[in-house]
């Protein structure tokens, strides 16, 4: 408690200007909820923030970029951590609990087109890249669907931010970058996005365009105030999401990609699985068998795994 008697709220994050943005954004939220929360921001950096030069995979490829923020609410210096969804592993850490998932941003992802290439090639989708564009991309998802829809594209890696990606652009290094709209839009350079990816192309990855937050377990305060900024129709999605990529016992950056939603008040989820190069590619989708609950959306993505298991999805993964 402050001298006036005002709670005093921890949030972990990364000190990246989007991760920044992601905990201010958490901030705002607890604090229009409860005026007399007051929040303070606690900067940890991860292996993935000091580590620029090798590929994620390299590293681990799970982690990377939330096991010291965890660490920070383990340890006490932290109540709680945002994380960019998409970069949370699976695997749940003894003494933690995903405590809530505030409502989400657009999942998918971007092309931001040079302008060379793009004013050779109007259009949409991945009509705007050109025949042999070199393409930036991190993530093996993307990589190998776009190389299964386009073949003749370099898919090239790259690390960075989102600001050291677009400067890699401006400077020639790439004629394209994939980049998540969530990103581009939260730190206001939607104006930078030539096309979004139709899902038919490129599926999302899990958890895109969401944010999850963690805290201590056993901190009853923390998460009843996480439940009141929580989403239950995100948190649901991302719970049948992260089930079906537990399933697949594929980590955050494996080639798998996945859609969720509702239709007919039902819980629907369609996943993806490709070889790394493209060449290969299973997909399944499924119907939840009842309206709503953590329970409904788990069972849904476990039975969207095992259609994609069935399809030899296991293979293309190892």
């Amino acid at each position: 408690m402050t001298d006036l008697g005002r709670s005093v709220v921890r949030i972990a994050t990364r000190a990246s200007r989007l991760a920044m943005w992601q905990a201010r954004h958490v901030a705002t939220c607890l604090e229009t909820i409860d005026p007399d929360v007051v929040v303070e921001l606690v900067e940890v950096s991860t292996e993935g923030d000091r580590d620029r030069a090798r590929r994620l995979d390299a590293m681990g490829g799970t982690g990377v970029f939330t096991r010291e923020v965890q660490q920070a609410v383990l340890d006490g210096r932290a109540d709680l951590a945002v994380h960019s969804l998409k970069d949370l592993p699976t695997d749940s850490v003894d003494g933690l609990v995903l405590a809530a998932v505030p409502e989400r941003e657009n999942p998918g992802d971007a092309l931001v087109v040079g302008g060379r290439v793009a004013a050779e090639t109007p259009g949409g989708g991945l009509d705007v890249i050109a025949q042999g564009a070199r393409v930036g991309t991190g993530s093996p998802r993307r990589k190998a669907q776009l190389k299964h829809r386009r073949p003749d594209l370099d898919v090239v890696g790259v690390r960075g931010n989102v600001e050291t990606r677009l400067r890699k652009l401006d400077d020639g290094e790439y004629d394209v970058v994939v980049l998540a709209v969530a990103g581009l839009v939260r730190l206001q350079l939607a104006e930078r996005i030539t096309a979004v990816l139709d899902p038919a192309d490129v599926l999302p990855a899990v958890g895109q365009g969401a944010l999850g937050l963690e805290c201590r377990a056993d901190d009853e305060l923390t998460v009843a105030r996480l439940a009141t900024i929580d989403d239950a129709a995100t948190h649901e999605s991302v719970i049948a999401e992260r089930a079906m990529l537990a399933r697949l016992r594929a980590g955050c950056h494996a080639p798998v990609g996945a859609q969720s939603g509702r239709r007919d008040d039902r819980l629907w989820l369609r996943g993806v699985v490709l070889d790394p190069e493209g060449t290969r590619r299973v997909e399944a989708e499924g119907v939840s068998d009842s309206t709503d609950g953590a329970a409904v959306a788990e069972n849904l993505g476990v039975g969207v795994a095992d259609e994609l298991l069935g399809h030899g999805a296991a293979e293309l993964i190892g």
